[in-house]
């Protein structure tokens, strides 16, 4: 099934999403011929009722202020992707929800449910974007592409050479079945196994793989990559630049516990800082 319905979130605080994140997703649903919608969300800011601290501090000015901040930034990102996807002939739509942050992931996870795949773009600080990016990717039941707000390589995001990261795993697969219409498409398609980090347990080999993606007409470049006393993570985003990916598929490994969500070591990596865009199943 081709991707034909794309969804982005765009986060309106306390910073905007960069315009130039904006362009790559555009960039990409230009690529799959799919529609895009944005997704932005105006964050309520609970009112105080510290009489002293309002009185010291004007707080109920400071917290419209930064309501006043959120609605502007909710309101531009929508102006710059409307402006975009016109721009580019990509068919496209928006929806403005309003929120508090506690509620946000929520939000954007039932939004996904309803998406073909969804992307979240994710800054280099630690904070709300990676928490969204977890939900949706282990609550939507659909594929999540995690963007790099500042990338190491500005460019249009293309489909062109993608990577698969491969270890015989159940996401592994979920994450090769979610991205077909990407591998379909892609010129070329590279596997990599990252090997002596742990131990892979199977009787089959990776040209099963191969024989199973080549009835797709998807021929793939098989590799096997040494760890080397790097982790998952740093082997991969090594392999990925060493090689000029354009997009990296892989499996995301872990569980939610209450609130939480207990990432396996490489999913944790990728999401909080993604070297370059990454597709991600769970």
């Amino acid at each position: 099934m081709a991707f034909k319905d794309v969804l982005l979130q765009v986060s309106s605080y306390p910073e905007p999403t960069p315009d130039a994140v904006i362009e790559q997703a555009v960039s990409f649903a230009e690529a799959l011929g799919a529609h895009i919608s944005a997704l932005t969300i105006n964050i309520e800011i609970p009112s105080t009722s510290n009489a002293l601290a309002s009185a010291l501090l004007d707080l109920p000015g400071m917290v419209a202020a930064e309501r006043q901040k959120s609605l502007a930034n909710a309101r531009n990102l929508v102006s710059v992707f409307e402006s975009v996807a016109t721009k580019r002939g990509v068919p496209h739509g928006h929806v403005i929800e309003s929120s508090t942050t506690s509620q946000l992931a929520a939000i954007v996870t039932e939004h996904a449910r309803m998406r073909d795949v969804t992307m979240i773009p994710v800054g280099e600080e630690v904070g709300l974007q990676q928490y969204v990016a977890e939900c949706v990717i282990f609550g939507s039941g659909r594929p999540t592409v995690v963007l790099p707000e500042a990338p190491k390589i500005r460019r249009p995001l293309s489909i062109d050479v993608v990577g698969v990261a491969w270890d015989f795993s159940r996401p592994a697969a979920r994450a090769v079945a979610d991205a077909m219409p990407i591998l379909e498409r892609a010129k070329t398609v590279r596997v990599v196994t990252i090997t002596q980090d742990k131990a892979i347990d199977t009787k089959h080999s990776g040209a099963e793989l191969m024989r199973h993606l080549a009835f797709h007409g998807i021929e793939i470049v098989m590799e096997e990559e040494e760890a080397a006393e790097r982790t998952i993570g740093q082997a991969l985003e090594e392999y990925a630049t060493a090689h000029d990916l354009d997009l990296l598929v892989m499996g995301a490994y872990g569980h939610s516990r209450l609130r939480d969500f207990v990432l396996g070591g490489a999913t944790k990596t990728v999401i909080a800082h993604p070297p370059l865009p990454v597709l991600l199943s769970h």
